[in-house]
């Protein structure tokens, strides 16, 4: 295993992984957000020229995760497929067949449009917009700035491709892709190896691991 942090949530422990997964102990869960799968050969359909090696890089690096971890399930916070069917997905069915011992579900994202059918072909269990368990809400979307918090649940979503930027490394400061997590909710940085980010503000307190290629770094807040 490549160098992980480890942080404590809402009483439960999490690996977080420089793959950009979570992997959740007490319920031997792996925790990911917005693969993505598909996108480079959506963009390639539509005349974007977009390298092969994506999608490999992808499912090359969830097969490392899996081998690695040994979860007993894989939960997805959305955007799982990037858009409409194309040959990826019949890759991702065959990592499903690969690893049939581990359950995969998926909690819906704005990109997940999909038809129901082609989940249940290749065994992916579709959960509602919001999932509860222990301790924890799972969803695509963080909370809205101004929303009550959960009573009793810490919430983790994606959505948002986190990143920081760190000043001093290059002019203007170099982008990183982050995991976030604030008083009641984490957000997860994007799993997929083509997809952007969005800077997330960052108050005192807060907890923040930028991600590298080979390790996680802590940042002072």
């Amino acid at each position: 295993l490549r160098p992980m942090q480890t942080v404590e949530l809402a009483g439960q422990t999490l690996d977080l992984h420089p793959f950009r997964a979570a992997y959740w102990r007490e319920a031997a869960t792996l925790l990911l957000a917005d693969t993505h799968l598909g996108k480079g050969a959506h963009f390639r359909r539509a005349g974007v020229a977009v390298p092969l090696a994506v999608a490999e890089a992808n499912f090359e690096r969830l097969r490392s995760l899996l081998i690695d971890f040994r979860p007993e399930r894989v939960l997805i916070l959305g955007d799982l497929f990037h858009s409409d069917y194309n040959s990826v997905w019949e890759e991702f069915g065959d990592l499903l067949y690969q690893f049939g011992h581990v359950a995969f579900e998926l909690v819906p994202g704005n990109h997940d449009i999909l038809g129901a059918p082609r989940y249940a072909e290749v065994g992916l269990a579709l959960h509602a917009a919001v999932l509860d368990e222990g301790p924890f809400r799972f969803q695509h979307y963080p909370p809205a700035k101004d929303s009550p918090p959960v009573p009793d649940r810490y919430v983790l979503s994606g959505h948002l491709h986190p990143c920081v930027r760190l000043t001093g490394l290059a002019r203007g400061g170099a982008r990183l892709p982050c995991y976030y997590f604030g008083r009641r909710h984490g957000i997860l940085p994007a799993f997929g190896a083509f997809t952007g980010c969005a800077e997330v503000p960052v108050y005192r307190g807060d907890r923040v691991y930028a991600v590298t290629p080979e390790q996680i770094v802590p940042l002072a807040t």
